[in-house]
């Protein structure tokens, strides 16, 4: 299991921060994401077996938010 902190441009509200999580749990490998709107960011617990960090940001990028990290 790896971990990731990416950051993340484009969150606005809790709605946002639910969004990203949705879209980041519902890929195959991740085992928890925690997304933190003050922080502008998430915490992402990979499997890197099954998922590499390029997938993870194109999922986020493709729900309409900017990642960095």
């Amino acid at each position: 299991m790896q971990t990731a902190t990416l950051g993340i441009s484009g969150m606005t509200c809790g709605g946002c921060v639910r969004s990203v999580s949705k879209v980041l749990n519902a890929l195959d490998g991740v085992a928890k994401a925690d997304v933190s709107l003050d922080k502008r960011c998430a915490v992402v617990d990979y499997d890197a077996a099954k998922l590499d960090l390029d997938q993870i940001k194109r999922a986020v990028q493709e729900a309409g938010y900017e990642v960095a990290g």
